[in-house]
């Protein structure tokens, strides 16, 4: 390490105690104590320096002072969160407020939206409180429609009722709106501004998808025409960041400045005059809310360190504007967008060049610097990326090393297309764009598709610490430092076994798993936790019964399988546990088969089929339909059936060499008495058992179907008992063979020749 190395290290160790200081400011609620406590040590350090000159006494002392200054901030905004606190707004007083919108209206999953906003007067009854005052707004379905209109700038009227902020929210208040008063569109250089993005996202309409929908978001990260199969390829991929406006658009975007300008002839300084406001400009057009004010300071640093030629000074600039940052707003502290940019500016600033010397002992340079910057971003990120996705994208380094050369050619031309004077140059620029869009959504289905790709990780802390460890091994093995020869041996050590486990594994999902599956499967159950995901299947026909509470449970399913595409998809109900896998399959799916929908979330999600190309149908007792050479057809529920589980899709299957079964879906006991009631109930060879085996059965029922096997879905160690004893005896006296996925893993039934045989992924004993 070189002299100007170390010393780079001083302001990386000040801005990481300024950090740590600004995490603990804002989760402290008495902050006097803590202030006084830092900078009387902070003094004494200073002093302590001044006399023996150490430069650790020297780093501490600013260290300390820093995240002293920290807690200032935070003490400065005490007297605005008294006046509100003041308001008695938790005692779910009705408030009027009038507000200036100042980020994004970003969607949430209820139907609603939150965005950002700085309340300029607070009203409760006869007491006012003005000022600048932090403030999140969310929004229902209906007061989503009308803040629509509304953009950064614009100053919305409206009440509301104010919910506690979370620990270390940086919103002095958090509001839920009752009623939209006045929601103006912005105005002046706003509006102008909105009418541009607007335009980029007309202009693409008529261009294929998926690359049309992709285009908006990599020039300006607007993200609202992209379809939910490409969104989900694109951070099953690790490409997602490609649509966000992060630090990698700014300097995308700059750096085209850099270069026109440099083939012009314009001197250095005029070079950097102009790409300055170019950034700036592209700020304001993208809009700029604080993420966006992040990304463009760390390209601005990163830019600058690749100017000049010196990563160490750009490490120290990196720290340095991390330190300000934090000092002006130290609720970044525990933002995991902040930590990403900044990870990843740091890796490219530190990591990137040794790995591209390491690489170098085995490909040529170019591609062994073009293979390590996304490595390096990835090693740094990927620990806080688990935090809030508990998978490792095996393929991400390769996926990014394909797509990135797409996306400089697709920014720089959508940015063009977007501020274009003329339609007719807006949307030639715009089918530019789109070629290189098209190439990036191509690498993000191609990978996401790609089974072995997605590696389950450990959760929590612990999976990113055990990340973390990993990355680093990963690092010093590339790198392979001549002066850490024993770090070297142990980081090789822990690679190979991380590799060796990491096969074993992909090798049971991807290979072993499927050629144990029996090929002639008619029935299958998948184990996807408490929760019920069932396939039939008909020559090349397949249909899906519910997704189970999560997606990669699911996929890994219809990997085992080897479905790919699902002729129909039937939700028998809206609960999670029979939905929240969805995401697995949207954008696979011919035809959705749903019940009654309830609340507007349901009618989101059946949006999103639809949206990925899928026809829905709403099924009633009579509902019926083909899946190959079977023949499906709706038992319930009847028309005027509340949601819920008593108005599940309950089916009956019937076809030639297939075991005739029928789904339940979680009928309770009295819809069961409902449905005897109400249809002739058959014989069948396969049933699944209703409600995960819960003890609210009609046991006459079960006798009137008399199966021959009873598949139920039920998650390990659940906590409702579920399949009961009651459930179980009613089975055992009718001589079902009950198969169950906490126990048996993924079920098979096959027929052949008449005879039933239950294959399990996890035979007993």
């Amino acid at each position: 390490m070189t002299a100007l190395q170390r010393r780079a290290l001083r302001p990386a160790a000040v801005a990481i105690a300024t950090w740590a200081g600004a995490g603990w400011a804002t989760s402290t609620p008495d902050l006097a104590g803590l202030m006084v406590s830092m900078a009387v040590v902070a003094a004494l350090c200073a002093a302590a320096f001044l006399r023996v000159r150490h430069p650790a006494l020297g780093i501490a002392a600013v260290a300390l002072a820093c995240a002293a200054a920290t807690g200032g901030s935070v003490t400065a905004a005490a007297p605005a969160r008294a006046q509100i606190a003041a308001l008695q707004v938790e005692g779910d007083r009705q408030l009027d407020v009038e507000l200036t919108v100042v980020g994004h209206v970003a969607g949430a999953s209820d139907g609603g939206a939150w965005f950002d906003a700085v309340a300029s007067r607070v009203t409760a009854g006869t007491v006012t409180v003005t000022g600048g005052i932090p403030t999140r707004v969310g929004v229902d379905t209906g007061g989503r429609a009308e803040v629509a209109a509304s953009g950064l700038g614009s100053v919305i009227r409206l009440t509301g009722r104010a919910v506690p902020p979370r620990p270390g929210e940086r919103a002095i208040l958090v509001l839920r709106a009752q009623e939209i008063i006045e929601a103006p569109p912005p105005e002046g250089i706003w509006a102008w501004f909105e009418a541009l993005r607007d335009g980029l996202v007309a202009s693409t309409r008529g261009l294929p998808q998926p690359g049309a929908g992709l285009v908006p978001g990599l020039a300006v990260g607007d993200t609202s025409s992209l379809d939910p199969a490409t969104d989900a390829a694109m951070t099953a991929s690790s490409l997602s960041h490609l649509t966000a406006v992060s630090g990698a658009n700014c300097a995308l975007v700059v750096g085209a400045a850099f270069v026109l300008l440099a083939a012009v002839g314009a001197p250095r300084a005029l070079r950097v005059v102009g790409a300055s406001i170019v950034l700036i400009g592209f700020v304001v057009l993208v809009t700029p809310e604080p993420s966006v004010v992040r990304a463009a300071t760390m390209a601005a640093i990163a830019l600058l360190a690749l100017v000049l030629g010196r990563p160490a000074a750009g490490m120290a600039v990196l720290s340095a504007a991390v330190t300000v940052l934090m000092i002006a707003d130290p609720w970044l502290s525990t933002s995991l967008g902040f930590a990403l940019s900044a990870a990843a500016t740091a890796a490219l600033l530190v990591l990137a060049r040794p790995i591209a010397r390491g690489l170098e002992r085995w490909m040529p340079r170019a591609l062994a610097l073009a293979l390590a910057v996304p490595t390096a971003a990835q090693l740094a990120c990927g620990p806080l990326i688990v935090l809030i996705d508990p998978h490792v994208p095996l393929l991400g380094i390769v996926a990014n090393l394909v797509a990135d050369p797409a996306a400089a050619p697709a920014t720089i031309a959508g940015v063009l297309a977007c501020i274009a004077p003329f339609p007719w140059l807006r949307d030639g620029l715009s089918a530019l764009a789109w070629i290189p869009a098209a190439w990036i959504a191509a690498v993000a289905h191609t990978t996401s598709g790609i089974g072995a790709q997605n590696l389950p990780w450990p959760d929590g802390a612990f999976g990113a610490a055990l990340l973390t460890v990993v990355s680093a091994s990963m690092a010093v093995a590339l790198i392979r430092p001549t002066r850490l020869r024993r770090a070297t041996a142990v980081a090789t050590a822990v690679i190979a076994v991380t590799v060796g486990l990491i096969a074993g594994h992909t090798t049971l999902r991807t290979v072993a798993g499927p050629l144990t599956v029996p090929t002639t499967w008619d029935v299958a159950m998948c184990d996807v936790g408490q929760g019920d995901a069932t396939l039939w299947r008909s020559g090349n026909a397949v249909a899906l019964v519910d997704t189970g509470p999560e997606p990669e449970p699911l996929a890994q399913c219809l990997r085992t399988f080897g479905v790919d595409h699902l002729d129909l998809v039937v939700l028998t109900h809206f609960d999670l546990d029979h939905i929240g896998g969805s995401a697995a399959v949207v954008g696979r799916a011919t035809l959705v088969v749903h019940g009654p929908v309830d609340v507007p979330e349901d009618q989101r999600l059946l949006d999103r089929f639809a949206a990925a190309g899928a026809q829905l149908q709403q099924a009633t007792t009579g509902t019926t339909g083909r899946v190959g050479e079977t023949r499906w057809q709706a038992l319930g529920p009847a028309p005027r059936d509340e949601p819920g589980n008593g108005a599940s899709v309950a089916l009956d299957v019937v076809g030639a060499d297939f075991p005739r079964t029928v789904l339940l879906g979680d009928l309770g006991k009295d819809a069961q008495a409902a449905l005897l009631r109400r249809v002739e109930v058959p014989r069948v060879d396969v049933v699944k058992v209703s409600h995960h085996g819960s003890a609210d059965q009609d046991p006459e029922l079960y006798r009137r179907l008399h199966p021959l096997v009873g598949l139920i879905g039920v998650g390990a160690d659940n906590r409702y008992g579920h399949p009961t004893a009651t459930l179980l005896s009613t089975m055992t006296a009718l001589g079902v063979v009950v198969g169950r996925t906490d126990t048996d893993g993924d079920l098979a039934v096959s027929m052949t020749d008449g005879q039933l045989t239950l294959w399990r992924a996890r035979p007993p004993g």
